[in-house]
């Protein structure tokens, strides 16, 4: 059964890191999934016309997608990550601090698990997104990890083609939104707002100067915020990505490191590179050669006529893929969101 996030949480929590790309002709999103063990991710094509339930009771709120996407699933009952054919990208990350409003049942209510979906399936941009949860539509609710005895604490980034970023966390029970081009990075623990006074001191330091090394959020906060607007900005599409590759690798966690005392930290699972202007999704697993990548101009996303399909990603996704995988995709029954 669904809970109020406003219950305790476990201190224990897991690691990811985001930012944005603002270069010459590009805008590029990059994320890593720092994760203590499987976390059960594969990737799925969602079409348009897809009927969807909020699945958190009878109140739930209900939409049909306005965008296909291109998913990255999280125990594949929920969405963690992806990018919609507008190049709308949406990506959640651990925040221990969430709090959510409580749920009596009487408010529309969001399932956690569709909450980045909900976004990529009705909104093109950043400033459409942003308007409509303004308004807070419906409550978003939350559930115990799977396997685990604490509740999922997430906060969501937004960015789209034109390199508008938003940032929404729920704090004290009270949604937060941080809307701009100037938030480019996102990782875990502060608050946003803790953040951001933090990356400060760093940016009076200067990158060529010091940089903070350890696999710590507010550490990685200041790296990936040096390096995203340190590499270069030139015309060159294929550098771009290359570059953002770099950085996302830079503050990623190696392989098999755990910190005993510092229980926020877990190893980095996979990273994603979303080019938002010419609609190209990059996946790369830890334990994996390859990186591959999917192209959505040449997917169909028409309602009716386009399926939902599925890459298996395999256990602690080891498959091995290269290039566009485009044609590597099975038809599949969709997955259920976790919910009541």
């Amino acid at each position: 059964m669904l809970m109020s996030a406003s219950l305790q949480a476990s201190p224990a929590a897991e690691a990811c890191t985001r930012f944005v790309y603002l270069g010459a002709n590009e805008v590029i999103t990059a994320r890593s999934m720092d994760w203590k063990s499987d976390v059960g991710t594969n990737l799925w094509v969602f079409p348009r016309g897809m009927k969807r339930s909020g699945e958190a009771g009878p109140n739930s709120i209900h939409w049909t997608s306005k965008y296909g996407s291109v998913i990255a699933s999280g125990y594949d009952i929920s969405t963690t990550d992806g990018m919609n054919e507008a190049g709308l990208v949406a990506n959640v990350l651990w925040l221990v601090e969430s709090s959510y409003p409580k749920y009596d049942g009487k408010m529309p209510g969001l399932s956690l698990a569709a909450w980045a979906q909900y976004v990529l399936d009705n909104f093109a941009t950043v400033r459409q997104a942003v308007d409509a949860l303004a308004k807070e539509p419906f409550i978003v609710v939350t559930d115990s990890v799977p396997g685990e005895e604490r509740l999922a604490t997430l906060h969501l980034s937004l960015s789209d083609a034109s390199g508008d970023s938003a940032i929404i966390e729920y704090i004290d029970g009270r949604q937060v939104i941080h809307h701009g081009r100037d938030y480019q990075v996102m990782t875990n623990s502060p608050i946003f707002e803790k953040q951001l006074a933090l990356n400060e001191y760093w940016k009076q330091i200067g990158g060529t100067v010091m940089l903070p090394g350890t696999n710590r959020a507010s550490d990685r906060f200041a790296r990936a915020s040096f390096y995203v607007n340190a590499i270069p900005k030139g015309e060159n599409p294929a550098e771009a990505i290359a570059s953002v590759f770099s950085v996302i690798r830079n503050v990623s966690v190696p392989y098999g490191i755990t910190t005993p005392d510092q229980p926020n930290i877990s190893s980095t699972r996979w990273r994603s590179v979303s080019d938002q202007k010419r609609k190209l999704y990059f996946f790369e697993s830890a334990l994996t050669p390859n990186i591959f990548w999917v192209d959505l101009t040449k997917l169909d996303f028409s309602e009716g006529a386009g399926k939902v399909m599925k890459l298996d990603l395999g256990p602690n996704q080891t498959h091995i893929y290269s290039g566009m995988a485009n044609d590597q995709f099975k038809e599949s029954a969709p997955f259920k969101f976790l919910g009541l």
